[in-house]
């Protein structure tokens, strides 16, 4: 890991925070396991102001291109439930893979226990767009 901890900016901090408080009912087991290993990894996250994020880190809307040990390569984007859609590769924070990459950086690998299995994750490159507007609103 290159950071010591995953990094994650204040309003996505209680932004996770809450929305967790209130997913633990999720149906799917695999959905559950990965919320509860979030909600442990922030824990001992690091919460930094917007500005101070390193431009590496994957957080909510960061276009991320990642590789597994399966032998796949994928480009996603990191997005808030609202704005999922699986064609159009935008992934939920809340979804296995969106929780399993959160907080990481570039360089990383990530061990994470996704529907198909436990997988190790490459996080190849990661690239940042326009942060989620209102989000202070939705908290």
């Amino acid at each position: 890991m290159k950071y010591e901890n995953i990094i994650l900016e204040k309003k996505e901090y209680v932004y996770l925070k809450r929305i967790l408080n209130i997913s633990g009912y999720a149906k799917d087991q695999a959905v559950q396991n990965s919320l509860i290993k979030l909600s442990e990894e922030l824990k001992t996250a690091q919460i930094l102001d917007d500005n101070e994020v390193p431009k590496d880190v994957i957080r909510f809307n960061s276009t991320v291109t990642i590789a597994s040990d399966g032998g796949w390569e994928r480009e996603l984007q990191v997005v808030i439930p609202k704005d999922k859609d699986f064609s159009l590769n935008k992934i939920s924070v809340l979804a296995p893979m969106g929780t399993a990459l959160l907080g990481y950086s570039k360089g990383d690998v990530v061990d994470w226990d996704l529907p198909g299995g436990k997988q190790k994750l490459r996080i190849i490159d990661v690239k940042q767009e326009e942060s989620v507007k209102g989000l202070d609103v939705i908290i």
